[in-house]
């Protein structure tokens, strides 16, 4: 009997374990990245006031809201007690994936701060491309030779309280506009034009497969029937 008991015991166990294992790690959800600018650093986005060059320093960045079509970052100051900047990015792909942190800027004309292009986390194929102001978009498009993503919505540069939580009005703004991308002659063109996606995977189809709609519940379900099939098994040995 208590061989039995044993036996079900450990099988319940691993049951359990396969079932509620995260399946990724607890500080990665918001991709806190803290980085450290040798210079000054143009950002977009909206920004509190005095804000929109980060002068030489170091600073934390965090995912505060993640959709399929787009993402909205925050930098921190260092200690993060201050919301610095509140940017909208949209998913850009790389076919190289590093271990490390990467930061992209665009070029400027010598003695203006670099401009703060795209971010890429460790270990991910996806980064954050970053959406400026209109006007300013048609700027940088001009002075880098290189599209950059705009939105024509009006939204606020400025503003004199942090930003903090995901229903604050100009975040639901931020997910809610439109955006585009602006060629360095000055043609609008779709944002699909310019942001790489991902590569087309082969499509198998496998024997037996199940629907995808088909969760992992009958698996375990067999398990269990197995497991106590053998604890039976063995109380009748």
């Amino acid at each position: 009997m208590s061989l039995l008991r044993t036996v079900t015991t450990v099988l319940g166990l691993a049951l359990m374990g396969a079932v509620f294992s995260p399946g990724v790690k607890a500080d990665e959800w918001n991709r806190k990245t803290t980085m450290t600018f040798s210079g000054p650093v143009e950002i977009p986005g909206v920004h509190l006031k005095g804000w929109g060059v980060l002068p030489a320093g170091t600073y934390v960045f965090k995912i505060l809201d993640s959709q399929s079509d787009r993402h909205i970052v925050q930098i921190f100051n260092q200690d993060e007690t201050k919301v610095i900047a509140t940017i909208l990015a949209i998913p850009n792909y790389r076919l190289k994936v590093t271990d490390r942190t990467v930061i992209t800027f665009r070029e400027r004309p010598a003695g203006e701060p670099e401009a703060l292009r795209a971010w890429f986390y460790p270990g991910r194929n996806f980064g954050e491309e970053f959406v400026y102001p209109k006007a300013r978009a048609i700027e940088l498009a001009k002075e880098s030779n290189m599209p950059v993503l705009f939105t024509p919505a009006e939204v606020p540069m400025e503003v004199s309280e942090p930003i903090q939580t995901v229903d604050h009005p100009v975040v639901v703004q931020l997910k809610q506009a439109p955006v585009m991308a602006i060629q360095p002659t000055g043609e609008q063109v779709e944002v699909a034009a310019v942001v790489t996606p991902p590569p087309a995977e082969p499509v198998q189809v496998a024997a037996a497969q199940l629907p995808t709609t088909a969760s992992s519940l009958p698996l375990f379900g067999l398990l269990g029937l197995l497991a106590l099939a053998g604890g039976l098994a063995l109380r009748r040995v």
